[in-house]
């Protein structure tokens, strides 16, 4: 696979804008360059464009090269940019799971990018096959969210290798919540398939959604094609310098991961027992439940009005009569169990 052959001939020909913060990288006495204001140190200055000095802390964190990462404004910038960097609009397609991130298709709609959904088997796994299939020469990405958004569930390896060998496009693998699964990350295997991109946050294990920081992984040729078109300044000050203190927490965010799979498996067993409202609670690689019920939106309703809000995904793609229930603390999860059992007791008695 040659890399150039996939990206828009606009893109590949584009001289990128080169602000003053890329043209000189150093230290200096004096700075003069870019038109700031020379007071109100330091937030005058303008960030790090690249931001090589939390790269570099990302790369040992997750035992990469710090070429080999793109840094955007949460998630959704880099799924955006991999349109814009290779699908041709009202030429181009994309293909992927159903159900899955909704993302993904808002970004294709935004680009003007076809957008081909796969439905996904009984158990919410893939099939390699019927994926490849739905392929054509005008297909330049795939994208796999795994562990899977709204089921919960990781993806079969083995068919998601078929998938990044036999496509000659590019495999986007998006990881949000990979730091919950038992798995190994897919960036173990970033020098072996030049097609593949791997997306993280730090918005879900690490706990710092506010910050909207997003990760992209892959070859240095693509996270380049990356630099090329970003903002120049997309990821600010306080941002860099707030995540890069946070990442020395390492500790805490092992802490809270394990807390959070101890909430999980009590939540699931729990929820089992309330036959009356609960049919089915999906396995969880997350850290949410995908939770199958009688009538998910009245069940939804009740616990609004008890000032609980889970997530009903009812309208989704076999997700019928399901609501996403994220894991919160001991005392959430304990209100919320407490809700659903008065509920649950309440429709025992209508039913006997």
């Amino acid at each position: 696979m040659e890399l150039e052959s996939l990206i828009r001939k606009n893109i590949l020909n584009l001289i990128p804008y080169s602000c003053a913060r890329s043209e000189f990288n150093g230290e200096a006495s004096v700075y003069l360059d870019a038109n700031e204001n020379p007071y109100n140190r330091p937030y005058n200055r303008y960030p790090d464009p690249l931001q090589r000095s939390l790269k570099e802390k990302i790369a040992k964190l997750k035992k990469i090269q710090p070429c080999q990462i793109m840094i955007g404004n949460g998630s959704d910038e880099p799924i955006d940019l991999v349109f814009r960097i290779f699908c041709e609009p009202q030429q181009n397609n994309v293909v992927s799971i159903d159900p899955t991130y909704g993302m993904y298709q808002v970004a294709a709609n935004i680009n003007h990018i076809e957008y081909k959904k796969v439905l996904l088997d009984e158990n919410y796994q893939l099939n390699a096959e019927r994926l490849l299939n739905a392929t054509d020469k005008y297909t330049k990405v795939i994208f796999l969210c795994s562990p899977n958004n709204p089921s919960g569930n990781l993806l079969n390896k083995l068919e998601i290798m078929k998938v990044i060998s036999f496509f000659q496009g590019i495999v986007v693998i998006d990881e949000a919540y990979i730091d919950f699964s038992n798995h190994a990350s897919w960036l173990v295997n970033l020098d072996k398939y030049p097609n593949l991109i791997v997306l993280q946050t730090f918005s879900k294990a690490w706990g710092m959604a506010s910050a909207r920081c997003g990760l992209a992984f892959a070859s240095k040729k693509i996270i380049n094609f990356f630099n090329k078109i970003k903002y120049p300044y997309n990821i600010n000050f306080f941002t860099q310098n707030f995540i890069s203190k946070c990442l020395n927490k390492e500790n805490k965010k092992n802490e809270w991961v394990k807390m959070i799979l101890s909430q999980r498996q009590l939540l699931t067993k729990t929820l089992q027992t309330l036959n009356n409202i609960v049919e089915k609670v999906y396995h969880s690689d997350t850290n949410f439940l995908l939770v199958k019920v009688k009538n998910a939106t009245n069940t939804y309703n009740e616990l609004i009005q008890k000032g609980i809000i889970v997530r009903n995904r009812n309208s989704i793609s076999l997700c019928n009569n399901c609501l996403r229930i994220t894991v919160g603390t001991e005392n959430e999860n304990r209100k919320l169990i407490e809700a659903l059992k008065k509920s649950n007791e309440k429709k025992s008695f209508i039913y006997r």
